[in-house]
């Protein structure tokens, strides 16, 4: 068994330059002053995060194996948890999708790459893996826009500050079912201190825009906004965030975020309503590979108020 597995790891590292492995488990314990029932903090088709109330819960676990496009490469995300069955609630046959994130293959030209398969949405200023973003749980923008996408993608590198992406795209977050051809776009601005993009997403009867933008003020300041803005016919919402985040040093942070949400004909979250909530966040580096999260939120909609305390952990290879 010894020789089996020095003979597995030592395969692995071998490739390592050309395939990459990693995994994470995230899981946390979020306390609901609500103590709702069923014991779920958000209304249905959302809550990718923090899903469940006053418990201990996974909220994903995930491997990922990808290939850098030199030229051709490759990208599959395997998911479980509770995150994994949130963001595929809205998929007609989500049994084929639902330990699925990503799948999708690369082709790298210089300044032009090419993406097929299923991928991550190139909308919004929060992903869908919570390590990876300032605050824990994630807010009404990102909940009420796509995570993922299937389709086409090219991007290309205008120079070394501005880029562009065109899509062609099966549907709003949809993988397994024909849908209403789209077409989305991405501008966007990287310079060293401020970065942006403007987003689109049209089908023959939705269309939608998001402006994302980061300001790195000092070292160990930066701040955030995005604005959204979608419509249907006869209806439409609009949403406004503001983040911002403070290093105390490698190991510490804290991050805020407060936001609102209009979708007056419910036509995004399913109910005509007003969202607003605020966010505070510690972040603990305790090692390079656990992430500690200690987050406190108070949203408000329909005539609800309910505080959320939530500890996370974040475990990484």
């Amino acid at each position: 068994m010894r020789k089996l597995l020095a003979l597995l790891f030592f395969t692995l590292s071998a490739s390592a330059q050309t395939i990459s492995l990693h995994g994470w488990a995230d899981a946390y314990r979020a306390w609901n002053s609500d103590n709702p029932h069923p014991a779920l903090n958000f209304f249905s088709g959302v809550g990718t995060t923090a899903h469940r109330a006053n418990q201990l819960a996974l909220n994903v676990a995930a491997i990922d194996i990808a290939k850098e496009p030199k030229p051709f490469g490759f990208h599959v995300t395997l998911v479980g948890g509770d995150s994994a069955d949130v963001v595929h609630a809205g998929e007609p046959h989500r049994g084929a999708i639902r330990n699925l994130y990503q799948a999708s293959m690369s082709y790298n030209a210089g300044k032009l790459g090419l993406e097929a398969g299923i991928y991550p949405s190139h909308i919004g200023f929060e992903t869908f893996f919570s390590k990876d973003n300032w605050n824990y749980t994630r807010g009404w923008l990102a909940e009420l826009s796509p995570y993922y996408e299937s389709g086409i993608k090219a991007s290309y590198a205008i120079n070394d500050r501005w880029s562009a992406q065109l899509h062609g795209l099966n549907g709003w977050q949809n993988a397994t079912a024909h849908a209403r051809k789209a077409i989305g776009t991405q501008l966007a601005f990287s310079g060293a201190r401020l970065s942006a993009s403007f987003n689109t997403y049209a089908d023959s009867r939705r269309k939608f825009g998001d402006l994302v933008a980061t300001w790195k003020t000092t070292d160990a300041l930066t701040l955030g906004g995005s604005l959204d803005h979608g419509h249907d016919p006869g209806a439409q919402w609009m949403g406004a965030a503001a983040f911002a985040r403070y290093a105390l040093n490698d190991r510490h942070a804290f991050a805020v975020r407060a936001e609102r949400f209009r979708d007056p004909q419910g036509s995004i979250s399913g109910t005509p309503q007003r969202l607003r909530e605020g966010t505070l966040t510690y972040e603990i580096r305790q090692t390079r590979h656990v992430l500690l999260k200690l987050e406190a939120r108070r949203d408000h909609y329909l005539s609800t108020t309910q505080t959320l305390a939530i500890a996370s952990a974040v475990v990484m290879d």
